[in-house]
């Protein structure tokens, strides 16, 4: 049977997977990580490549590398992009897909996260891009304004989000409430990310651009 995006969407595994790494990261106070989160990343990641002309099967695989992506978080949250690399081989593997599309998920998944992920094809570049542009309200699960970490306040400030493709360049372009976190607080926790993402833009040809409240600040 063909490995494609359908297959592990509805594998009940991999499933299991993304909600006990999600319960894992709810225990230690994290945003959300569960379904919107890694169906929003493949989506996004897939829209990327789709939008710059990258063949049927690329798309694909980026499609599949973003649902799995955050999958480590299960082992645990430090180095959860290479424990989930880790667990995607076994998985793709035993599915039978082709090595060399197993190599493409594989590397894109190990290469997500900051610290040490790098944008070394354009699945992995279209993975960072999704990942790290997804920053929205409705990924704080704590209830009490009152006890909110920078992460949840940073994200709960965040009334709306897109990332555009245009003439060269790939724009991620936020609207947040100053009044429950200041646009400092977002460089304090996001400033590595956003130079993740500069690289990645370059490796798919592109330049990074961020706006914040129709401000420009990369």
């Amino acid at each position: 049977m063909k490995v494609n995006f359908e297959r592990i969407k509805n594998d009940e595994a991999i499933r299991t997977y993304i909600m006990a790494a999600d319960a894992s990261l709810v225990a230690l106070g994290y945003t959300e990580h569960s379904f919107a989160h890694v169906i929003r990343v493949s989506s996004e990641a897939a829209r990327i490549l789709e939008t710059l002309g990258y063949d049927e099967k690329t798309v694909e695989l980026a499609r599949i590398a973003g649902y799995m992506h955050d999958i480590g978080n299960l082992v645990n949250r430090e180095e959860h992009s290479q424990s989930g690399a880790v667990m995607a081989f076994r998985i793709l593997d035993n599915m039978g897909m082709p090595p060399e599309d197993i190599a493409t998920v594989v590397t894109a998944i190990g290469n997500h996260d900051e610290g040490t992920g790098v944008p070394v094809n354009a699945v992995a570049a279209a993975l960072i891009l999704a990942d790290k542009s997804d920053v929205r309200r409705s990924r704080v699960r704590n209830s009490d304004t009152l006890t909110f970490d920078i992460h949840d306040r940073v994200n709960y400030s965040v009334t709306d989000s897109a990332l555009i493709i245009e003439e060269g360049k790939i724009k991620l372009t936020l609207k947040i409430d100053t009044e429950i976190s200041s646009i400092m607080d977002y460089f304090e926790i996001f400033l590595q990310r956003m130079t993740m993402c500069r690289r990645a833009a370059e490796e798919l040809g592109l330049s990074f651009k961020l706006a914040i409240n129709d401000q420009s600040f990369i």
